[in-house]
């Protein structure tokens, strides 16, 4: 086991150096919540109701809202500034007697193990309370919160088992148990047989978990005869919820794409990174407020099918005059058949 806490039992001028261990530890088979469809695990995440994005953990509060509607947020200067008990003392305040305390109050268990130096008075408290059949009442401080507790005896171990405030215990209000109920003699005396005959000494090691052990049955079945799958891993989402990697592809598919369409020109690979589709949206936004650097590139786009004209019929005619002149001929030769059938 590994020790959670580290500090002392502090009863008189007696200091026990001692250290804390969870006692108890449930054995439940961890079942996580999947999709049916392809086995994907179900996540939760910490998502802000107002701007519905995920939060991250350091930008978390604590909030307290009032009876009014009203938020009061703690952040950790303000819960630092609280009292508690010193952190690393458990402190004995009493010992009552061990029948006093109601079994309803007791919470979380906890093993002490006293430092080498420190067996002797371990075993003085031990023994002290042994003998005295009493419990000490102690305050201590566990994950930054203040808690009452009880220092008890299991075997040859001291324990401290926390305890609950008294106003977290709620009150059994129920009408009917008001009412007068008579209990006849002979009725008393057969309850009592019964009890008298399932009677015997507690030994939990007799009783065992059955549903823990028929559901790892249940699984051990499904892994034996192959029903089993291999867990999927999830795919990274960019934005938009597309993958991210495709993303980047289509994005970059695009940009050659118009870049080959205006001759892959270094001019017309500026005018690319702004799709069609976000220009109208934007004109429409805003017509009245269109810089002049705009009207340019409009002036730009509507010039531009002449010039790409002009420009294809020079090099198709700088093209011929670089003929030879049998080519030339030849290409002439056609033409003149096409005017005499025509003629």
């Amino acid at each position: 086991m590994r020790a959670i806490w580290k500090g002392a039992v502090a009863f008189g001028l007696v200091n026990v150096p001692v250290k804390l261990y969870a006692a108890t530890g449930e054995h439940e088979v961890p079942l996580h919540q999947v999709h049916k469809k392809d086995g994907g695990r179900i996540r939760y995440r910490k998502v802000c109701s107002i701007e519905d994005e995920p939060v991250e953990y350091s930008e978390i509060a604590k909030g307290y809202e009032t009876d009014d509607g009203q938020l009061v947020v703690l952040t950790d200067e303000d819960l630092e500034q609280l009292p508690l008990a010193t952190e690393r003392e458990i402190e004995v305040i009493e010992f009552v007697p061990a029948d006093q305390v109601d079994p309803i109050l007791l919470a979380k268990t906890y093993y002490l193990e006293p430092d080498r130096t420190a067996a002797k008075p371990y075993a003085l408290l031990r023994e002290a309370l042994t003998s005295t059949d009493r419990m000490a009442v102690v305050k201590v401080a566990l994950r930054q919160r203040e808690s009452m507790a009880v220092l008890r005896v299991r075997d040859d171990v001291i324990c401290l088992q926390t305890l609950l405030w008294p106003d977290e215990v709620r009150e059994a209000d129920f009408p009917i148990l008001d009412q007068d109920v008579t209990v006849k003699p002979q009725e008393l005396a057969m309850a009592s047989s019964l009890v008298e005959s399932l009677a015997g000494d507690f030994d939990p090691s007799g009783f065992e978990d059955r549903y823990r052990a028929a559901l790892e049955q249940v699984i051990e079945a499904k892994v034996s005869s192959g029903r089993t799958q291999a867990v999927p891993q999830a795919e990274e989402v960019g934005e938009g919820g597309q993958p991210a990697g495709e993303v980047v592809d289509l994005l970059a598919a695009l940009q050659r794409s118009v870049e080959k369409a205006r001759g892959g020109g270094g001019a017309s690979s500026g005018a690319a990174a702004e799709a069609p589709g976000d220009g109208e949206k934007a004109e429409k936004k805003a017509p009245a407020r269109k810089s002049s650097r705009s009207k340019a590139a409009d002036a730009d786009a509507e010039e531009e099918p002449a010039r790409k004209s002009t420009s294809t019929r020079s090099r198709a005619k700088k093209a011929d005059d670089e003929k030879p002149a049998g080519d030339k001929a030849a290409d002439e030769k056609p033409a003149r058949t096409r005017r005499k059938r025509a003629s």
